[in-house]
């Protein structure tokens, strides 16, 4: 699976990398939500795990501007943010995203998430 990761924080970036290398994804990087949207259209990837506060845009705008996007709609997108109010969550999930983890959050933990909601978003789709 091809997995693209946007965050601001470069030891996010690594750490979600280096862990879904591990387990066999291929991952692409992007620093923020300017640069996320741009290779989220040039990689078309199976998931996107995406921090809410970045600069240049922040992750609730690339998250709506991709699933108004009739190519870009249907890739999975996982928010991660330190931001864990209600209002927050619910913010995301209007701006389209399909799941939300709180940081910190543990590596392990996380790709359980995705392999468990992957599998799920598949079976809907079959």
């Amino acid at each position: 699976m091809k997995i693209l990761v946007v965050d601001d924080e470069e030891n996010i970036r690594k750490l979600v990398q280096y862990n879904l290398v591990l387990d066999g994804h291929e991952v692409i990087l992007a620093e923020d939500g300017k640069e996320g949207l741009e290779k989220a259209r040039q990689e078309m990837p199976d998931l996107i795990l995406l921090d809410i506060m970045m600069p240049e845009m922040d992750g609730l705008e690339v998250c709506s501007r991709l699933k108004k996007d009739p190519e870009m709609r249907d890739i999975p997108i996982f928010m991660l943010s330190a931001k864990g109010q209600m209002k927050d969550l619910e913010d995301a999930f209007e701006a389209g995203a399909d799941n939300y983890i709180t940081k910190p959050f543990d590596v392990d933990k996380l790709s359980e998430i995705i392999q468990f909601k992957m599998k799920k978003l598949q079976e809907k789709t079959t």
